[in-house]
């Protein structure tokens, strides 16, 4: 383990000997999984505190207004002599409604996660996909794992407005949505128009839903333009995902108001690294210049390593507008043919953006690695540099592989320290997901005219080991205190037993074999998988099944690790122009580090609920992402419509075959209806469909020829064909075993 030295100059926070107050969070889970463990018996308020260790007076008042809570939602049940007990069988319950595009929908109690309800679409009410809701169970039934339900009640509409395709019918116009999720057309009248026209993409509210036999009345609140241009496509589908695109005018005018310089007195307070050799490295086309490092060589054969991020804390303060727009927003959107910026442009792509030539106000990472990468200490410090250099990635890849350059000597050596810091991380058990990006070339009309894979460079790992490391080391300085203040911590929960199961049986069915222990993997077997499917054909469809079956990173106030990365301390903090997690991680950084006993006490929360808010904002940004480039991928596959693909198979159903194509990297499906040559069956467990006169099967991992029948940009989906295999790949069957044969031990025999 590293040592930590007191960095000369910077203040050491004292350490507090206070108990830390759980939080409500905590709470609850606690009350319930204590009520729950001991279902048959009922306890005195004062027990159930006494027994969950709740002593002092804020945890004590915090406990009856939980507990109050629980009741409230019949999650808890008050008894006689004023006991409390496990409400075995609560027939009311509040959650938030799923809606599935079928119709059908599910309703998530929180402190009930693995029981959702299930709501079927007569059931549903006036309730809409994301409301919260008050929802009347019905009696367990024999023979059924989950419960049903019915909407009596909707407590909150959260969706007030929507995006979709507007059709005029004389006097009154519907709005179909682009949210498959909303599965209720919205019905506008003549007056609420807004000048929107037949085909035209529009922002509509949702301003009463009254009877469910009927449309949720609204109004064209803006035009986007033509359903036809591709642009407004993408923009459509961004908003569908409810993604904030333009901003309010109070944060434009406070973003104005910044001034381009620094003043004086941040040169005076700040440690000034403008001497040494910094650089930045990003992608071509990037104006967000978050990041920034250095390298210099000690006397001592040591190396110094700053990590240099933009101090957007500096500029945007909490409760101003821009704050709470940066809060909403969540995150930066990188969409297929735009980016929608976290912050206005005055931000992102200037003031903090660190440019090179520029002098700019940074929160670095200060420090002293061995020549093995060994951290010996550091110190996190408010700095100011001045980049002498912008690389792109491409740039630095060509240093890195011999070109002459005045900063090449930093540039190699980060690299060889990358590669060892990267060695030492997969020692210890991270996972090495290393999957291509698929990129779209579109032309000046937004229309898709290439699909290709970005592929991976020495470069690009150069600067996710540094910002790894950042990370962790920001993440330590807070967690490892004896008593740890309220942060924001990026975690990563083990993968699910039961997904970790099934993807160790559909691997199987490829030849490939995952080791299992207790009902869970270990990261080093799963680098062992991934590591024996590199380059074969069947290795796209592979990873990605085994990136699904991995639990999803989130923030949270509650530090359980990062399975992913093997790391026991982890946070966001290089990114703050783009991603609001960090910039609260910064101002949290500089109020713990400066000991100032004016400081306000963090509320661990709210800090928790901010958590939740942006991993809930992640996870829409991320499908708004996958969407776009998908619906460019189907746009372009339009034109291909009638040729001929190779493709393997990623995945076969009871209701046809799914088929990821070469050289597209676009997935479609051969429907069981359309394979007329035979009479096919399913064989569940070996998720194979078995001609039953021919004997023909299909499975995973099968190299197969089809033929584009359709592809439909609004579903985004593509409809394929069998057709006769080429003899190459008619051929590939008897390689497949050759090679199963010949690997590595292991693999299943």
């Amino acid at each position: 383990m590293a040592r930590k030295k007191k960095a000369s100059g910077q203040q050491q926070p004292t350490v507090s000997k206070t108990r830390r107050s759980p939080t409500r969070l905590q709470i609850r889970r606690s009350i319930l999984s204590l009520l729950r463990n001991n279902a048959h018996k009922a306890f005195r308020p004062k027990e159930l505190a006494k027994l969950l260790d709740l002593r002092d007076y804020k945890a004590y008042q915090r406990f009856w207004e939980v507990l109050s809570e629980l009741e409230h939602q019949h999650l808890v049940a008050r008894v006689k002599g004023g006991r409390y007990t496990y409400e075995r069988r609560p027939y009311r319950v509040e959650g938030i409604l799923r809606v599935h595009p079928q119709g059908y929908g599910f309703v998530e109690v929180e402190g009930q996660e693995e029981e959702d309800i299930y709501i079927s679409e007569a059931h549903m009410g006036t309730a809409l996909d994301g409301d919260r809701v008050l929802v009347g169970l019905a009696a367990p039934a024999r023979g059924k794992r989950r419960r049903e339900g019915e909407v009596l009640k909707v407590l909150e509409r959260r969706r007030t407005r929507t995006v979709g395709t507007f059709y005029p019918r004389g006097a009154f116009a519907l709005v179909v949505p682009d949210n498959p999720r909303l599965t209720r057309d919205i019905y506008v009248p003549y007056k609420a128009f807004n000048g929107a026209r037949a085909g035209d993409k529009v922002i509509v509210s949702i301003d009463r839903f009254e009877d469910p036999k009927a449309s949720p009345e609204g109004r064209v609140l803006e035009v986007l333009g033509p359903a036809s241009d591709p642009r407004v496509q993408v923009l459509a589908l961004a908003l569908s995902k409810d993604i904030r695109t333009g901003f309010p005018e109070a944060a434009l005018k406070e973003a104005e108001r910044i001034p381009d310089t620094i003043p004086a007195r941040e040169y005076r307070r700040r440690l000034d690294l403008r001497d040494r050799e910094v650089f930045t490295i990003d992608p071509a086309d990037a104006k967000d210049f978050d990041d920034a490092l250095h390298l210099r060589q000690l006397p001592n054969g040591h190396i110094e390593v700053g990590v240099h991020i933009a101090d957007v804390s500096y500029y945007v303060r909490p409760g101003s507008a821009l704050d709470e727009e940066a809060y909403q927003r969540g995150t930066s959107v990188y969409l297929v043919d735009r980016v929608i910026p976290m912050l206005p442009e005055k931000l992102s792509n200037q003031v903090c953006s660190l440019r090179p030539g520029e002098d700019k106000l940074t929160y670095s990472v200060l420090m002293e690695l061995t020549p093995a990468a060994q951290v010996v200490h550091y110190q996190i410090r408010e700095t100011i540099i001045h980049s002498r250099q912008r690389f792109t990635y491409e740039e630095a890849q060509a240093i890195i592989d011999g070109a002459d350059h005045p900063l090449a000597e930093p540039v190699r050596q980060a690299h060889q320290l990358a590669q060892q810091l990267r060695r030492t991380r997969m020692k210890a058990g991270a996972i090495d997901f290393d999957l291509p990006e698929v990129k779209v070339e579109l032309d000046e009309a937004g229309n898709p005219v290439r699909l290709y894979r970005k592929e991976r460079l020495a470069a690009h790992q150069l600067i996710e080991e540094f910002m790894l490391l950042a990370n962790r080391l920001v993440a330590e300085t807070i967690g490892k205190r004896p008593e740890a203040p309220p942060f924001v911590y990026r975690i990563h929960d083990r993968p699910d037993a039961e997904k970790i199961r099934q993807l160790a049986q559909y691997v199987r069915v490829f030849g490939y074999r995952l080791e299992i222990e207790e009902g869970s993997v270990a990261s080093g077997a799963l680098n062992a998988l991934l590591q024996q499917v590199k380059g074969t054909p069947e290795a796209p469809v592979i990873e990605e099944a085994a990136l699904r079956a991995m639990a999803k990173a989130r923030y949270s106030t509650q530090n359980i690790g990062h399975y992913g990365l093997a790391f026991d301390f982890y946070t966001h903090f290089t990114s703050p122009i783009r991603r609001y997690p960090d910039l609260m991680v910064h101002r949290l950084l500089k109020q713990y580090l400066k000991q100032t006993k004016q400081a306000p006490a963090v509320d661990a929360d709210e800090l928790e609920a901010r958590c939740q808010h942006c991993s809930e904002r992640e996870r829409a940004a991320e499908e708004a992402e996958r969407d776009s480039v998908r619906f460019k991928q189907v746009q372009y596959m339009q034109q291909h419509v009638g040729e001929r693909f190779r493709g393997v198979v990623s995945s076969v159903t009871n209701f046809g075959v799914f088929v990821e194509l070469e050289g597209v990297w676009v997935e479609g499906l051969v429907h069981v209806r359309d394979m007329g040559d035979d009479y096919y069956e399913y064989d569940e467990r070996r998720y194979t469909l078995r001609g039953l006169y021919s004997g023909k099967s299909y499975r995973p991992g099968d190299v197969v020829e089809v033929m584009v029948v359709r592809a439909d940009p609004t579903t985004r989906q593509i409809d394929l064909r069998f057709v006769e295999p080429s003899t190459d790949a008619a051929a590939t069957p008897r390689r497949r075993r050759r090679r199963k044969r010949a690997q590595a031990p292991g693999a299943a025999r």
